[in-house]
């Protein structure tokens, strides 16, 4: 670390500013496992060292709130946090959206989660769900602010279309949106007409250009198959394979960074890929074995995803480069995943990651990558300054 000054969290900057206001105020917490500061103390333990505040309830995000739950769809039940007693409400299964009786017993809710800087990370629109809550019901909202850990200046992809809006993605974000979890708050509250009360803590000593790893904070996992900062990396593009009958790595090791099937050829796809300059990164054949999920116990031929130059590489287009590959060169063996996912009963999940059935389309008919991230610019031209009033750090 040499002399490198830690990123200050918003956790970590919490201040008698915002702490006085609240005395006598009954206050929630959305949060998991990975809701910790800079020395790993969770971020309950830090709320209820304050005597001012009164902790009164919990909430946990997909995964639940020891991000236990592996897969999609897997749902939590509400419980009771053993550490402190408190009651810990399920914001994945049957409620995603707080309901008037969680929020009876609260002033306000604190939000502090991990978010990694990817459109259909459903971790943002439970956010998004609790802040409609809390207009409705009058509750104030203070988001504690984190680090994208893919940095806060890349943008990539479409925009999401409104016909494929669905819990991985509400609003027209690009799959790679640039902000932090608190910066996409006000962009919810404001830009999108929410309206709730929100507060925001910002951190200090981040800059947008920084990656996880130039924050000198400990990561921790904020789900299960985001184990390193390196997944995250990859994971704007990697993720599309959900939608598929592709194995995304889940069951390995290395979720995301990893990508196959049994039916995969290693030298035909790289024949393929070879017209396409995929720019930062290097895709290293593998053979995997996955213990669960797709292909589970089958040996999968494919790749490892190597990122070799961050500031070049470009996640999405990588993913849907090498997917056209394998549509092109399996069209009787490479299937997409059928309905239900997350909740949408009817729509293709590959047009829910993707946010755009046209989108999808157009890489069956093999119009080139290229051209798509042509079409898409102006999209992301209109992003960047919807984006920009709400941009809490500078360059």
């Amino acid at each position: 670390m040499g002399t490198q000054q830690l990123t200050v969290l918003g956790i970590d900057a919490l201040s008698d500013e915002v702490i006085v206001p609240l005395k006598g105020a009954r206050c929630g917490l959305l949060c998991n496992q990975a809701s910790v500061n800079a020395e790993l103390v969770h971020s309950r333990f830090v709320l209820t060292a304050v005597p001012a505040l009164s902790l009164c309830c919990l909430f946990s995000p997909q995964h639940g709130f020891a991000a236990e739950k592996q897969d999609n769809m897997i749902e939590s039940d509400h419980g009771v946090d053993q550490a402190t007693g408190l009651t810990v409400y399920s914001l994945y299964g049957k409620h995603r959206r707080p309901t008037a009786e969680m929020f009876a017993g609260i002033d306000v809710l604190f939000i502090d989660l991990n978010d990694v800087g990817t459109r259909v990370y459903t971790f943002i629109y439970t956010m998004a769900y609790c802040l409609e809550a809390a207009a409705e019901y009058g509750t104030k909202v203070i988001v504690f602010d984190r680090p994208n850990p893919i940095g806060g200046l890349a943008l990539e992809g479409n925009l999401l279309q409104a016909e494929c809006a669905s819990f991985v993605g509400r609003y027209p974000l690009p799959m790679r949106h640039g902000m932090t979890i608190a910066e996409l708050a006000l962009l919810f509250n404001d830009g999108f007409g929410i309206g709730a009360d929100l507060q925001v803590v910002k951190m200090e000593r981040w800059r947008r250009p920084m990656y996880f790893e130039d924050t000198g904070l400990p990561w921790v996992f904020p789900s299960p198959n985001m184990p390193t900062p390196a997944t995250a990396m990859v994971y704007p593009g990697q993720v599309i394979w959900e939608g598929t009958n592709v194995s995304e790595g889940r069951g390995t090791t290395l979720p995301f960074e990893l990508v196959g099937a049994p039916y995969w050829e290693i030298e035909a796809i790289q024949r393929v890929l070879a017209d396409d300059e995929l720019e930062g990164c290097l895709l290293r054949p593998v053979l995997f074995e996955p213990t669960s999920g797709k292909w589970a116990g089958r040996p999968c031929c494919g790749f490892q995803l190597h990122v070799l130059e961050r500031s070049t590489y470009k996640p999405y287009r990588t993913s849907l480069a090498l997917y056209q590959a394998i549509f092109r060169l399996y069209p009787e063996k490479f299937d997409y995943k059928e309905p239900p996912y997350e909740y949408e009963f009817e729509k293709l999940p590959m047009d829910l990651i993707l946010g755009d059935r046209t989108l999808r389309e157009q890489v069956e008919a093999g119009v080139s990558i290229t051209e798509l991230e042509r079409q898409w610019q102006a999209g992301l031209d209109d992003f960047h300054e919807l984006r920009a009033p709400y941009l809490l750090y500078d360059n």
